[in-house]
């Protein structure tokens, strides 16, 4: 079956294509990217050689663009990964959040109602549950935990949720959604906290942590996360919220200190900085629905995961210092430059 992926080539995205296209060779993936600032198609470079992978580049909220490589391609399902994420951006610009998150979900379901699909699927967050008290470790989110947003982000994140389950029950579009924790991995923007610190710490530099680090977050390595969504979209039953959790809670001190053993780097790096507004101190999932209802756990633990994740940062340090020079927006105009957008 035809496939469209949404947000494919941002961090999460491009590892589901990658997954998707090793686990199902009968299948064809559909990327649809924007290319914002997260976006790289350098993380695609291997599935581009693949005749099974197409890259379109557009914007979910382009409703023309959307429709038109919606009849082109007729697919069976879609995976939605396009969003604005990172929680410090929100804060300084809702608008683009709820733009993207929330009105860009309305054009791709509008679409699925047009063209007809087995299955469109909702990548979201645990941090639409707001957070959970430090001294609770007994307290964990499950699928019916009260919604409670403490971001621009989240609240688009949870604005988006609502209306995907919204077109369910009035319109009967088959949907599935998963909430997960904090994924971490290959590709990952190196402004989200483990890159920034192994890159930081390789640079010798200092390793910021807000506050006193001891917000708790429960860490999911990508590949898990992605083994997850595979089942869900494929399995699940329609209409249905899922949480996919790793079972690994740190501290974010714990965190950096994690990426400084593993560089052999001294703990002196680290550097305390005023806390970010709203910063929810603690995340844990329930992930016993998806565990019980379609088999999966998650297979890597955090120490593994984090060694595979500072080895693959050490072995690519030619793809995170062309982002930070800001050089990686042009690679888009070289491999595509000539051939106008969707």
């Amino acid at each position: 079956m035809t496939i469209i992926v949404t947000g494919g080539a941002g961090f999460i995205g491009s590892n589901f294509v990658y997954h998707e296209l090793k686990k199902h060779p009968e299948d064809r993936i559909v990327c649809l990217d924007k290319l914002t600032y997260a976006g790289n198609l350098r993380n695609l470079e291997e599935a581009l050689k693949n005749p099974r992978f197409r890259f379109v580049r557009a914007d979910i909220c382009d409703r023309e663009a959307v429709n038109r490589l919606f009849q082109e391609e007729k697919p069976d399902m879609v995976v939605n990964f396009a969003a604005e994420s990172h929680v410090d951006r929100s804060v300084e610009d809702p608008g683009v959040f709820l733009r993207t998150n929330i009105l860009g979900t309305q054009t791709l379901l509008d679409a699925c109602r047009t063209f007809g699909i087995t299955r469109y699927h909702q990548v979201s967050t645990d941090e639409v549950y707001g957070d959970l008290p430090l001294d609770r470790p007994d307290l964990f989110f499950t699928e019916d935990t009260n919604i409670h947003t403490s971001s621009p982000y989240s609240a688009s994140k949870a604005g988006a949720d609502m209306l995907v389950l919204a077109y369910h029950r009035t319109f009967r579009v088959p949907v599935s959604i998963t909430r997960c924790s904090n994924n971490y991995g290959p590709y990952h923007f190196p402004e989200k906290l483990i890159p920034l610190m192994i890159t930081h710490a390789l640079a010798d530099q200092s390793l910021p942590v807000y506050g006193d680090g001891a917000n708790v977050r429960d860490w999911l390595y990508v590949e898990d996360h992605c083994s997850a969504i595979d089942l869900v979209m494929r399995r699940g039953r329609v209409g249905e919220v899922y949480n996919v959790g790793g079972h690994n809670e740190r501290t974010n001190l714990e965190v950096v200190k994690t990426v400084l053993r593993e560089l052999g780097k001294p703990e002196s790096l680290i550097t305390f900085v005023r806390d970010r507004p709203g910063h929810d101190r603690r995340y844990a999932i329930d992930p016993g629905k998806i565990h019980g209802e379609l088999g999966w756990l998650p297979e890597t633990g955090f120490e593994e995961g984090m060694h595979r994740t500072v080895q693959w940062y050490l072995a690519h340090e030619d793809w995170w210092k062309e982002i930070l020079a800001g050089e990686y927006q042009n690679y888009y105009e070289h491999m595509y430059g000539n051939r106008g957008k969707a």
